[in-house]
This record gives C-alpha cells, structure tokens and sequence, in this order.
C-alpha cells in the first residue's frame, strides 16, 4: 500500500546540498536528485528512505494511468521509490550473457521515500513531504540545514587507479568490433571499460558528489547513498520519463570535447552536427529504442519528437534525440524496463547480438555503469537517467565506467580519446587522474 504523505510549502529556500549534507549525517540511507548546481529550471528531490527489501513491488506498478492530488504541490514525484538498476541484471533478463561483478553493490536498489524535500528550481519554492506526525520535525531539520556553517570543500587526496583495459588493448578490442560489424553481426556496439580505485579509507561521497557536480553540471545527477555503498552521477541522459500515459527517452550518441577558445568550441559543436558516423550512430539507436517502445505503446504512437540535436554541457558537446510513445493501459515498471534495458545506446544494435559481442569483448561485468537510477512513484510516473559519467563507490573502493559506440567507421584513436573524455570528471572528483595514454591526445 501506498505510503501517504503530507505536504507544505516551506518558509524559506535552502540549498539542496546544504540539505542533503544535513539528512545524510543522520542516516545510511538518503538519496539526492539534482538538477545541477545555480539551476534555474526544473526539480530537485533531497530526502531519506529505507531499502525495499522486494524489488518486484517496484516492478508491479502500473504506469498508466497516472493520478493528480488535489493540492498545490506540483512536483512530479509525491512518493514512491529512489534507486537503480545495474546493468548486468538487465542484460541477463533480455536473455544475454552476462558476468557477476566481484563488487558487494547491489544490482537493484530502491529506497522507499519515507520523507524528502521538493525543490522548484523555476520559482524558488521548497515543499517538505513526510508522514503527518513527523512533518513539523522534518521541515525544522531542513530549515536547520540553512544555519549550518559552509564548509570549504576539501581537496581529493590524490589516489591511484587499476585500469580493466589498457589504451592499447582497448584499441584492439575496437577493432574486433569493426570486425563483427564487417561480418554483420552488428551494427553499432558499445564498447566500455572500468578504471578502478582499492580504498583504505571511506569516502566521503557527499563531498565527491560536490566536486563532480561543480566540475560537470548536470540536469540529471545524483547521488543515492545506502549503507555504505553508493552513486554518483553527472548524467546527461534521461532514459525513460513517464507521465501521465507518455513515455519519453532521449537516447545520446555522438560526442565531441568542449574547448575553452569560442571559436575552436563552435567548430567542435559543427563537426559534431555534420559527423556522417556520429549522425548514423544515433539514428541505429532511435531506430532501436522505436522497437523497444512499440513493445509496450500502443500501435502507431511511437514517433521521434527530435532528432540529431546537439546538447554542450560543461565538458562536452552531445548529439541528442527524443523517442515518445503511448503506453498501453496496465503497463508495469517491470515490463517497461524489461522491454527496454539495457539502454540501446549502452548496447548496440541488435541489441540481443550486440550483448552478446561485448560480454566476449569486455570480459567482465559493467556493474551499474550503463543501468540506470532515479525515481518511480506510486501514482505510476517515474523519472531514470543512465548511468554514465558516474561513480560508484562500495566497501572496498569506487569504480568508473566509460566507453562509447563503435560503427565500421570508428577509428581506434579518436574512440580511446572519447573514453577520456567522458571518465576525466567522475575520476578527478575522486582525485584520480586518467592513465597516460587515455589522455594524451584529449587536451
């Protein structure tokens, strides 16, 4: 059953990180969505929860249709659940091969909401959302967080990395691809790798979320925290938005670094436009994601809203398009995900054969890089971004994933360098610098 929630309008506006540093220090479990640091346009969601100890309660809500409260908080989600779902579940589930990470994090993580804060980033407003007899307590906790003197953020100390794969041997791994495309096997795969750190000390993952965020803003980041393990995120990809009876992905393929000189940047974001492999790339994922939606929408209202648009965030430029459908009335989160994960922009395509080519290529597990998190409410609506440009930290250390699409046009120097350029943030936010070889031709 539902958990019901009261809501209020807060008297003041609080930083979401001053309230999120506050909520941590008193629990294992708490969770961050954010719409980036200095945003002004959508939401952001700062609160605890307690783990869900049966994920198919999350799997059997049905997203449609999707029901409104009869108050004046607006934000899209009222309750429900904040968590992920790795990648090597999901690619098991589509009935791919698939590897065991060696890694005690969970491969699915919900945490029930059992109280979080609501940030409107558009007019500045902050709604506390608890149960009736804590909601007083919690709204001073969050007001309280206001009070707190500001810490300058600490440096990272400087730490040292296990790379899975080489430069040279993901190169190589590069060009089998080219292989199997040649022999039509595939069309697009994405290739990845896991640069890796073995942690004496714990981390303080609120400060190297702070550093991550700073460094690559983010409309969709996060960080979700729970008994000892934990994610970060700087995500620019939304994987699946439904509300109402709409279901929305904005799969991105095609990146190009960002570069301080005007001029130099302008040419990067044009080359990246006109790219004959980065546009084909895109299209063969939008292509896919289409067949994945049809699977639960109804027939003939799975359509492309926008096609081969270019996003430029801090670090990079990306080539973005938005797929939508309807989806057929008792859809669950469960058949959602499962007719869609993983991604097809962490896949390939076909997505079953492309699974299958990498799991030989990688050689080991992808972990939660390349799953996704975020939030599913109770009223059927839910809100996931990939995981990418992400760090997740466990026990024994943190790992980062990256890795790109591969097309028969790749070529092997400018996809070892696209790998730096996405795991140089999410490394540095750990004090963790890119091996030589990763780095040498990023600038």
């Amino acid at each position: 059953m539902a958990q019901v929630l009261s809501t209020v309008l807060c008297d003041r506006w609080v930083d979401p990180s001053q309230v999120h540093h506050e909520l941590s220090a008193t629990s294992e479990h708490s969770f961050w969505l954010d719409a980036g640091p200095d945003a002004n346009l959508g939401w952001s969601w700062v609160g605890l929860g307690t783990p869900e100890p049966d994920a198919a309660v999350v799997d059997e809500i049905v997203c449609v249709p999707n029901s409104q409260a009869n108050d004046t908080y607006d934000g899209k989600f009222r309750g429900g659940w904040v968590g992920w779902m790795g990648y090597d579940d999901s690619a098991s589930r589509a009935g791919a091969p698939s590897a065991s990470d060696r890694f005690s994090v969970p491969q699915q993580l919900w945490l029930r909401a059992t109280q979080f804060f609501a940030f409107d980033h558009t007019r500045r407003r902050m709604w506390a959302l608890a149960p009736a007899d804590d909601l007083a307590t919690f709204v001073e906790m969050g007001e309280q967080a206001a009070l707190a003197t500001a810490m300058p953020l600490p440096p990272p100390l400087h730490r040292e990395l296990v790379p899975r794969h080489t430069p040279e041997l993901y190169a190589s791994l590069i060009e089998r691809c080219r292989d199997s495309i040649s022999r039509g096997d595939a069309y697009q795969l994405c290739l990845t790798t896991r640069f890796e750190l073995e942690l004496n000390e714990q981390l303080d993952m609120h400060d190297v979320y702070a550093r991550l965020r700073l460094a690559t803003p983010s409309h969709h980041g996060g960080l979700i925290m729970s008994a000892g393990v934990a994610l970060a995120s700087a995500s620019p990809e939304r994987f699946l938005e439904v509300s109402q009876s709409r279901v929305r992905t904005r799969p991105i393929k095609g990146t190009r670094p960002r570069s301080v000189d005007r001029e130099a940047d302008a040419a990067l974001r044009a080359e990246l436009l006109q790219s004959e492999k980065e546009r084909a790339e895109n299209v063969m994922i939008v292509d896919l994601m289409r067949n994945d939606l049809s699977k639960v929408c109804l027939p003939g209202s799975v359509a492309v809203e926008e096609l081969l648009v270019v996003e430029s965030y801090a670090a990079v430029h990306q080539l973005v398009s938005t797929v939508a459908g309807t989806l057929a009335p008792e859809t669950t989160v469960g058949s959602l995900l499962a007719a869609t994960s993983p991604a097809g922009s962490m896949s390939g395509a076909p997505k079953l054969s492309a699974m299958t080519i990498l799991h030989a290529l990688e050689g080991d597990a992808r972990g939660l890089f390349g799953g996704c998190f975020g939030w599913v409410g109770d009223d059927g609506g839910l809100d996931l971004a990939m995981v990418i440009r992400s760090i997740v930290a466990h026990p024994d250390g943190a790992y980062v994933g990256a890795g790109g699409g591969i097309t028969w046009h790749s070529k092997s120097a400018d996809e070892v360098a696209e790998v730096g350029i996405k795991a140089r943030g999410p490394l540095a936010a750990l004090g963790a610098a890119l091996p030589p070889g990763w780095c040498d031709i990023v600038g």
